[in-house]
């Protein structure tokens, strides 16, 4: 009974924590939860653009969108080691709706609860990896990730 207490205050914390981002208003969605003990797998799919984002240069509508991406991975993280003490490891997965509507991997992280970012770290990006997500960044935009550098991760 008490695993069904662990998920249920998962989904409550993403829930309510997760609901709105700073730079979306789109909710957060997940879209696979695997809990092994001492191991946690999630997917979840990055949010869209905000709406309000449509006026802009595309390349800031991409910035806000990378910037939150790598917030919600670092706040999922969070959320996932509060949720589950048991779980010392968790293999993150983000993907991204593409133009044929099949989901593409935009970031993979295998966090663990002792690898704390530090606080002092300015970079948003920089913080996401040493907490050990991988992803590409090319002129501050997130980029889909290669097979072959999504194997490697």
């Amino acid at each position: 009974m008490r695993e069904l207490q662990h998920i249920s205050d998962f989904l409550c914390r993403v829930r309510r924590k997760l609901r709105f981002g700073e730079f979306s208003r789109e909710p957060l969605q997940l879209l696979r939860l695997e809990w092994k003990v001492e191991l946690l797998e999630c997917d979840w799919l990055m949010r869209p653009a905000d709406p309000f984002d449509s006026e802009l240069p595309r390349h800031l509508v991409d910035e806000h969108q990378t910037q939150q991406a790598l917030r919600d991975a670092l706040s999922l993280r969070d959320v996932v080691f509060k949720s589950f003490p048991g779980v010392n490891t968790a293999e993150l997965r983000m993907f991204r709706t593409g133009a044929d509507e099949r989901p593409e991997l935009m970031m993979t992280g295998s966090v663990n609860r002792t690898n704390e970012a530090l606080a002092r770290v300015p970079s948003v990006a920089m913080r996401a990896r040493l907490c050990g997500f991988n992803f590409n960044l090319a002129q501050g935009v997130l980029e889909r990730m290669s097979p072959v550098s999504a194997a490697c991760s």
